[in-house]
């Protein structure tokens, strides 16, 4: 694989106060590049700041604010790389999930990703190159129990992806989905969302998911510095991956996705092909 050198570079990266956005953040400083990252309030900006004064640059937003991103984006200026980081987790068994805490899990995860790549695109085409940088996770790969809507909302980036890529690449635009596996970061803690209603039904089933999770936080071996090294190095390819799983869990999780997918495929080929008009 070739790389090629883009510094100094201007990175937007939502989501910036912890987690992969920060790690990812610091690794792009590192290199001497520019960032500015979005976060949730005023006393996050300052520690950023701080990181390379004169290079990291904080800006408020919410991204589920439609109205505030187009600001935030001119504030910014020239962009390189959009990175939509920000988002969170949502667990519970789909019957125990309110419609609004779905709604608002999916204004954040999938609407907030689209409002940013909205107020961005434009900007990216005038000037006919960017790369788009979206993360998603092995439950954008697979449907996992007791996170159900929370994978629905990262299938929706892993499609929302592809699709941009094919519309996106005769305007020299590159498109990446991230999709980590287990990283130490917050997402299994501070940032990891329980549907408030517990059914005693699904006490054996997801319930074994609360009491998994409840350790977990803490415990994965994926280094988030190194998952941000492996993104840079994906931005700095002459030919960038769409997908990039990150950590071997995800790239054992994506092996065994592809081979349920070819033996179904394989099973019921018969069937599948049978439903043209006789002729």
């Amino acid at each position: 694989m070739t790389e090629t050198q883009t510094s100094p570079a201007v990175w937007f990266i939502t989501g910036v106060s912890s987690g992969f956005g920060r790690s990812l953040a610091q690794a792009v400083l590192a290199r001497g590049d520019k960032v500015v990252g979005t976060v949730r309030n005023d006393a996050q900006i300052t520690p950023f700041e701080n990181l390379a004064p004169g290079r990291a640059h904080g800006v408020l937003l919410d991204v589920t604010d439609a109205a505030a991103v187009p600001r935030a984006i001119e504030r910014a200026g020239a962009i390189d790389v959009l990175v939509n980081n920000a988002g969170y987790g949502l667990f519970g068994a789909f019957e125990e999930v309110s419609d609004a805490e779905a709604r608002q899990l999916f204004d954040t995860n999938v609407f907030g990703t689209v409002n940013v790549i909205r107020a961005v695109l434009p900007h990216f085409r005038e000037r006919n190159r960017g790369h788009i940088v979206n993360f998603s996770s092995v439950a954008g790969v697979i449907g996992i129990a007791g996170c159900s809507f929370y994978c629905a909302s990262k299938h929706a980036i892993e499609g929302l992806s592809e699709s941009l890529a094919r519309e996106l690449s005769p305007f020299g635009i590159r498109v990446t989905v991230v999709e980590p596996g287990g990283f130490r970061t917050n997402f299994a803690g501070g940032s990891l969302k329980w549907s408030e209603v517990e059914s005693p039904v699904y006490t054996e089933t997801v319930g074994k998911m609360r009491r998994y999770m409840s350790s977990y936080h803490g415990t994965q071996t994926g280094d988030p510095a190194k998952a941000a090294d492996a993104i840079v190095r994906a931005v700095s390819a002459d030919v960038p991956p769409l997908r990039l799983p990150l950590g071997p869990d995800a790239v054992d999780i994506v092996r065994k996705k592809l081979s349920s997918v070819q033996h179904d495929l394989e099973a019921w080929l018969d069937v599948s092909s049978s439903t043209n008009f006789d002729h």
